[in-house]
């Protein structure tokens, strides 16, 4: 997909930031850049500012606050509830050097020593393992590497329409089920705000997914090959767009502080994010998760969950329970 079908920033969107005394511009080819908004003020903008800030990440997938001055922990964990459920929804461990022990902030870094290392290599969206996923998720990067380690998204919407209309039909009638819950989410949805259809599957924690059959009633579960081969396309759909004009590889500079709607973006950590501080310079990261706003319900009458370690309710298939789930790639690194 060429990189003008992103959806462009809406003008009346820009003036109502403006209004408020702050800037909204497009980056290059999705995401946007907000300067001017005080993230560290005890007073929320605004509705209409927020909800400009909300559909514009809907369709072009985050936004990135740029400050000039260090966020505080509190000051970053109190701005994610501008968004989606208006509260944390937490479900990480918790760093020894996390500040003040908060159990909302999820401490990643190169260095064991600051944070958890390792998190995130394959493309994924947070919370896969909750009925209602997080709405949105932030990423205030403490301290930058000198040699780069940021993250990639992709906006999901455009990787559906990147598709063949064969594999759309058939992405259609898939439902995921979560390794380590038994949730069962669509492989394809539409999005609240934006209305547009987008695929959406977690390359690290997917224990099974669903056929519905095209032309009756019935279902089945997808063998080793079927769910190898899923995996694969949907890795190969979301690394085009970083070619195609529908995912960045999005380096970081100190204090910036990125807002993603988690049902339009997907995201991985870049190889580099993974590299010792030694090679790279300290990397150290801080994420939230917000509640969602509604469950993310798969389609045909499958129910939102599963027994997924008791036996599978549907025969012959992939039914992997706990962990990584299914290993659609023996040679790529694993880790939520």
């Amino acid at each position: 997909m060429p990189a003008q079908d992103t959806p462009a920033i809406d003008p009346k969107r820009s003036a109502t930031l403006a209004e408020f005394g702050a800037t909204l511009t497009p980056l290059e080819p999705i995401g946007a850049a907000v300067r001017g908004l005080d993230l560290a003020s005890p007073v929320p903008p605004p509705r209409p500012v927020v909800q400009a800030l909300e559909y514009t990440m809907a369709e072009r997938g985050f936004v990135v606050f740029k400050n000039s001055s260090p966020l505080s922990a509190t000051d970053f964990l109190q701005a994610s509830c501008w968004w989606g459920g208006k509260e944390l929804h937490s479900t990480h461990g918790v760093h020894p050097a996390t500040p003040g022990g908060n159990p909302h902030l999820f401490r990643l870094s190169n260095d064991h020593r600051q944070g958890i290392k390792g998190v995130g290599p394959q493309w994924h969206n947070d919370g896969s393992f909750n009925v209602d996923t997080f709405s949105h998720a932030g990423y205030h990067m403490v301290r930058a590497p000198e040699n780069g380690g940021g993250t990639n998204f992709a906006l999901q919407a455009a990787a559906f329409d990147a598709l063949t209309a064969r594999q759309q039909a058939y992405w259609h009638r898939l439902s995921s089920v979560n390794a380590t819950s038994g949730v069962v989410h669509p492989v394809v949805h539409r999005h609240p705000l934006s209305r547009r259809l987008c695929v959406w599957l977690h390359l690290g924690m997917t224990g099974a997914v669903i056929e519905k059959a095209a032309d009756h009633d019935a279902f089945r579960l997808l063998d080793a090959a079927e769910l190898r081969q899923l995996c694969h396309q949907y890795n190969d759909i979301l690394n085009a767009g970083l070619t195609n004009g529908y995912a960045i590889a999005y380096e970081y500079e100190d204090n910036d502080c990125v807002f993603i709607d988690n049902l339009a973006v997907a995201h991985r950590a870049a190889p580099e994010a993974h590299l010792s501080a030694e090679q790279q310079g300290l990397r150290i990261l801080h994420r939230s998760t917000v509640r969602g706003v509604q469950n993310l319900m798969p389609e045909f009458g499958l129910p939102i969950q599963l027994n997924i370690f008791g036996p599978s309710p549907l025969g012959d298939g992939v039914w992997q329970a706990g962990g990584l789930g299914f290993r659609w790639d023996d040679d790529a690194p694993m880790q939520n």
